[in-house]
């Protein structure tokens, strides 16, 4: 009789393949939470040292000065010499009206300030021959006073008679009446030049006026350029009638340019004037970026200065994050390197790791805006052009 032999299953030991599989798991579990913390912590690090130390948006557009150039006196367009995209610079002639009405109108104002010259002078030497004619009066009633007192005695001696002392005594009267009509003479003809000389009349200053006047709206037919910048908007033709404020063209300095970056309101927590900014314009890319500063927050939100402002005061009402400009400074050196243009979208970052400064500014500015002396020599020229029809027509009166 043979044994027969039951096979019983054998459970896998420690060296199996069950209790290795189960260490591996664990292994990788214990890697992947390990991987898992470290990028939790260096996100958390990021965030604390980077993130949480700058601002960034990109609803950012480079903003600038609009320079509108306009006509300061009427007149007819006979020559434009600037067009779209050209540069200028100051002093330049941009556009020239006909300058007929003005050399009219100039040589009526300097007929007018000879002429008034002319009266001064004589005015002058009229005031002169009342006072001669006054000394005259006085010496005749000096000499009819010393008759009447030569006769005066004679008569009490019945020297003479009493119709030559009354004669005598007539002789004063008429004598003292023509020194007062001389002396009144006299002082409505020096009332006219009395405390000035020809030159600073006030006939004369009156007449130089409107010569200035006349003399700088002649010059005004050229209408210059205030500042360096390029030609934008140009509506101006040849032969047009232009008036006074009519906008003929736009000069925009792209030397001079800003960003208008407009954060959230719920980032301007931190924001403070002289932060530090990094500007990247969509023109250029990544590969190009522009340094600038904070210098200013806007007074009020976007859709407060718009034409027709929110009214929340409503029954439906959701709730709109709002924006508010903040206005960045760009370096003038990273323009001439990389022109922008005005309106460009930007992304901007502030750094705002020192988070002391103000939030508004604290005085005044003292430094303009924008400024020019392209006009500075024209009221000089004016006055030199004056002074020399005046002293034509002094005459012999001046050395």
């Amino acid at each position: 009789m043979s044994a027969t032999t039951t096979d019983t299953p054998r459970t896998k030991d420690e060296s199996g393949n069950a209790p290795k599989d189960k260490g591996k798991r664990n292994r990788a579990l214990l890697i992947a939470a390990l991987l898992f913390g470290l990028a939790a912590l260096a996100w958390f690090l990021l965030w604390l040292f980077v993130f949480s130390k700058r601002e960034t948006t990109d609803d950012a557009y480079v903003g600038g000065n609009q320079v509108g150039i306009s006509a300061q006196v009427p007149g007819i367009v006979v020559g434009v010499f600037a067009d779209d995209t050209q540069r200028v610079n100051a002093g330049q002639v941009l556009v020239r009206l006909d300058p007929t009405d003005g050399d009219v109108a100039l040589r009526k104002a300097s007929s007018a300030l000879a002429q008034a010259v002319r009266q001064v002078r004589q005015q002058t030497q009229s005031a002169a021959s009342a006072d001669a004619a006054l000394g005259t009066r006085r010496q005749d009633l000096k000499r009819a006073q010393d008759d009447l007192k030569r006769r005066i005695p004679l008569l009490a001696e019945k020297a003479v008679a009493p119709e030559e002392v009354q004669h005598a005594r007539d002789a004063v009267d008429t004598a003292q009446s023509a020194l007062e009509s001389a002396q009144r003479q006299a002082d409505a003809s020096r009332a006219l030049v009395d405390g000035s000389d020809v030159e600073t009349n006030p006939a004369v200053e009156q007449a130089r006026a409107g010569f200035r006047q006349a003399w700088i709206a002649a010059q005004r037919n050229a209408i210059v350029a205030p500042i360096d910048g390029y030609v934008a908007l140009r509506s101006v033709q040849v032969g047009n009638s232009v008036q006074p404020g009519q906008q003929l063209m736009t000069v925009v300095p792209l030397h001079d340019l800003w960003v208008d970056a407009n954060f959230k309101e719920s980032q301007l927590r931190h924001v403070r004037i002289g932060q530090p900014a990094r500007i990247e314009a969509d023109i250029y890319g990544g590969g190009t970026e522009y340094h600038g500063k904070v210098i200013g927050l806007g007074a009020g939100t976007g859709s407060a200065f718009s034409l027709l402002p929110a009214q929340n005061a409503t029954g439906n009402w959701i709730k709109v994050v709002q924006r508010i400009p903040v206005r960045i400074a760009l370096d003038p050196k990273d323009l001439d390197k990389h022109p922008l243009r005005i309106g460009l979208s930007t992304a901007v970052t502030v750094d705002i790791t020192d988070d002391k400064g103000d939030v508004l500014a604290q005085s005044p500015s003292t430094t303009p805006v924008a400024q020019t002396n392209v006009y500075d020599d024209v009221a000089a020229k004016a006055d030199a052009a004056a002074d020399v029809i005046v002293r034509k027509n002094l005459g012999a009166s001046v050395p």
